[in-house]
C-alpha cells in the first residue's frame, strides 16, 4: 500500500496484493531499526521481539505485513527468504562501491548518486540502513533518475557534448568485480545489516539500530535468543 494520492481508489477494486521493490526495501530497514531483524539478518520470534507479528514459517519465522485472510484476502508478510534475497542483491552492491573506493584510495565517500528508475524511487535513509550504499551524509543522497537514457538523449543530440563523453569514456578505468580478489570479503562483510566491519556514523546521527541477536546457536533454526540493548 501507498499515502500517495489515489492510492485507494485504485487499489479499491484488487485491494492489496504485495510488497513492491522498493517498499520491500522500505519494510526489511524499518524492522531493523525497530529490532525485529538482527544484524546478521535473522528476523526474531514472537516470544523474542514481543510481537505476535512474527509467526513461524518453517525453522524460520516471518513477519506479517498485511492480514486480509478474515475477509478473505492475503496474508502478506516478509519471510526470511525475502530478508537473504535482500541481502544477497546489497551484498553485492555495496562490495562493487567499495572496490571503487579502494580503487580511489578512500575508505568514506562525500556523496552518493543514485541512477536508473529504480534507484528514483528508493528511500536513501532505508538504503543506508540496509548498508546498500556507502555511509555517507543523508542530503548527499541523490538521485539522478535514468541516466543512461538522458546521458544517450545528449549523445544524439549535441556534437560538443558527444565528444566530451567519448573523451571521458576513455578515462574510465574498468575494475571487473568478479576477478577482483577483495570482492568475497567485501560481499561476506557487506552481507551484514547495516555491515559486519564498516562504520556508518553518518546513519547514526539519524538513527539508532537495536543491538539484538537472534542467532541460538543453530542456524537459522527457531526459538530461543536474546535481546540486547540498543546501541548508544
Amino acid at each position: 500500500w501507498s499515502d500517495e494520492d489515489g492510492f485507494d481508489v485504485a487499489t479499491a477494486t484488487t485491494g492489496i496484493t504485495g510488497i513492491c521493490g522498493s517498499g520491500i526495501i522500505e519494510a526489511v530497514a524499518e524492522m531493523r531499526i525497530a529490532g525485529l531483524v538482527d544484524d546478521s539478518g535473522l528476523i526474531g520470534s514472537a516470544e523474542q521481539t514481543s510481537t505476535a507479528r512474527s509467526i513461524p514459517e518453517g525453522r524460520t519465522h516471518a513477519y506479517v505485513i498485511h492480514d486480509a485472510t478474515a475477509d478473505g484476502g492475503p496474508l502478506i508478510s516478509v519471510t526470511q527468504g525475502d530478508i537473504r534475497a535482500i541481502q544477497l542483491a546489497k551484498s553485492a552492491l555495496y562490495a562493487g562501491a567499495r572496490l571503487l573506493m579502494d580503487e580511489r584510495g578512500v575508505d568514506t565517500v562525500d556523496r552518493v548518486v543514485l541512477a536508473g528508475a529504480f534507484g528514483a524511487h528508493i528511500s536513501p535513509k532505508h538504503a543506508m540502513v540496509l548498508g546498500m550504499i556507502p555511509d555517507a551524509p543523508l542530503d548527499k543522497v541523490t538521485s539522478a533518475g535514468n541516466a543512461a537514457g538522458t546521458g544517450a538523449r545528449i549523445a544524439l543530440c549535441n556534437v560538443t557534448s558527444r565528444a566530451e563523453i567519448e573523451k571521458t569514456v576513455g578515462e574510465i578505468t574498468k575494475v571487473e568485480t568478479a576477478i577482483e580478489p577483495k570482492f568475497q570479503e567485501h560481499f561476506v562483510n557487506a552481507s551484514a545489516i547495516p555491515h559486519k566491519t564498516d562504520p556508518f556514523p553518518e546513519l547514526a546521527k539519524i538513527t539508532i539500530l537495536p543491538n539484538v541477536s537472534f542467532n541460538t546457536g543453530g542456524g537459522d533454526s527457531a526459538g530461543g535468543g536474546r535481546r540486547r540493548k540498543r546501541r548508544g
